[in-house]
C-alpha cells in the first residue's frame, strides 16, 4: 500500500535516472513520472518495470512542442500503451508564447485521442494559459471520457472553480504553499481533488532536488493549512487518488 503521492514527477531528469526511479520504488510514495518528449517513453518504461508505484505517462510538454511537434506522431505511435498522459498542456510564459498556436494544435490532438480512447488520467500544464486549458478541456475532453490534474496550477480561484466543475483535480507542490497568493488558491481548492505533487527536479529541499519522499513534508503543510490533523490529511489524499484512479 502507498504512503502518500506524487502525482508530477520527471524521474527520468534527475542526475542519475535509474536510481531515482529505484528510490522512488523505495519510498512508498505513488509515483506518476512524466515525460516531456515521448522519445523517453520507452526507457521510462523500462526504467518503472517492477516499481509497483512507480507510474510512467507519456508526454509532449508544451515549452518543447516548437521543435518537436512532429512528435506527435510518435506520441501517437505509444499512445495505446500509456493509461497515464503527461506532461501536456499550454504555456503562454514570454520564452512560449510565440508557439502557443503550435501548442494549441498539439494540446488538441492529444485531448481527442484521449477522448477517443477513453479512461486515461492526464497531467496538464497551464502556466500563463488557465483560460485557454480549461477552454480546451471543456471542448474537448468530456469528464466521462478522461480525468485531468492540473498540475502546479497558478490560476484565479474563479478559475479553479471552473476547472472543478469541468471534473478536474488539482496537484499541490511546497513551492505553492511559499506565497500568500499560493496559499490563498490552495485554500479555496475543493479538498476532495487535491493531491501533492513535487515537479522534481524542478524544485529543490535542501539544495537538492525534491524527491517523491519530500510530499510528506507537503501533506504536513497542507494539513496545517486547512487545520486538520496530518494523518487525516494523508488518509484524504490517497482517497482521492483512489478516486481518481476508479
Amino acid at each position: 500500500m502507498f504512503e502518500s503521492v506524487d502525482f508530477h514527477c520527471h524521474l527520468d531528469l534527475y542526475p542519475n535516472p535509474s536510481e531515482a526511479f529505484a528510490a522512488a520504488a523505495r519510498s512508498r510514495v505513488y509515483t506518476l513520472t512524466v515525460t516531456t518528449t515521448p522519445r523517453a517513453w520507452p526507457q521510462n518504461l523500462v526504467f518503472s518495470k517492477g516499481a509497483e508505484h512507480v507510474h510512467p505517462a507519456l508526454g509532449l510538454h508544451p515549452e518543447v512542442v516548437a521543435h518537436r511537434f512532429n512528435e506527435l506522431s510518435i506520441w501517437d505511435d505509444y499512445f495505446p500503451q500509456a493509461r497515464f498522459i503527461g506532461e501536456v498542456g499550454l504555456d503562454a510564459s514570454p520564452k512560449c508564447f510565440r508557439s502557443l498556436d503550435l501548442q494549441k494544435q498539439a494540446f488538441e490532438h492529444i485531448l481527442k485521442r484521449c477522448a477517443s480512447d477513453g479512461g486515461k488520467i492526464l497531467s496538464v500544464h497551464s502556466l500563463r494559459a488557465v483560460k485557454a486549458v480549461l477552454d480546451s478541456i471543456a471542448t474537448h475532453l468530456p469528464a466521462a471520457r478522461g480525468k485531468v490534474v492540473l498540475h502546479w496550477f497558478t490560476g484565479s480561484v474563479s478559475e479553479s472553480r471552473r476547472a472543478a466543475d469541468l471534473g478536474c483535480f488539482f496537484s499541490v507542490n511546497a513551492e505553492m504553499l511559499k506565497s500568500e497568493r499560493g496559499r490563498t488558491l490552495v485554500s479555496a481548492l475543493p479538498m476532495n481533488r487535491v493531491l501533492t505533487e513535487t515537479d522534481g527536479p524542478f524544485t529543490s529541499v535542501e539544495g537538492r532536488p525534491a524527491n517523491p519522499s519530500d510530499v510528506l513534508d507537503t501533506v504536513s503543510q497542507l494539513a496545517k493549512l486547512r487545520g486538520v490533523d496530518c494523518a487525516l490529511m494523508g488518509l484524504t489524499l490517497r482517497e482521492n487518488l483512489s478516486g481518481l484512479l476508479a
